[in-house]
């Protein structure tokens, strides 16, 4: 083998072994842990939860939220602050993604059937339905 063609194969090898491992950890990132919401208004801390995936506002950044809950449906939880509040409760694991959640939104107070699924480009989107009407959003790691 010429000295040429041995550093085209060496190049062509270390190519490969690089989109290969870019690929494998893009994949292999994992939900748990801290996520910017889409509109940076709060910080929220995935985990598990018994034997679901649950999530809560572990910080808020906007400045103009309320320091309550206060559009929750539930009166009694109106006055409850909006750090530690569940947003995310109830995923099981299905194949590459997290299904049968429910994702709630304080700012509105509903509740959505809900999905997350790490895309390939690092970020969480969060899909929430109702009926068969869905909206993603796009979360980022903090």
């Amino acid at each position: 083998m010429s000295m040429r063609l041995h550093i085209r194969a060496l190049i062509a090898t270390s190519l490969i072994s690089m989109l290969v491992c870019q690929a494998s950890s893009a994949s292999a990132q994992s939900v748990f842990g801290r996520w910017l919401t889409d509109d940076h208004a709060a910080i929220v801390t995935i985990d598990r939860c018994g034997n679901t995936l649950c999530g809560w506002i572990d910080r808020v950044l906007d400045p103009k939220a309320p320091e309550n809950d206060i559009n929750n449906p539930d009166k009694k939880f109106r006055s409850k602050p909006l750090v530690g509040t569940v947003v995310l409760r109830g995923f099981t694991r299905a194949g590459d993604k997290w299904a049968d959640g429910r994702a709630y939104d304080p700012k509105t107070g509903n509740s959505y059937r809900s999905t997350l699924k790490i895309d390939d480009d690092g970020r969480l989107r969060v899909t929430g339905c109702i009926l068969f009407l869905c909206r993603s959003r796009h979360w980022t790691v903090y």
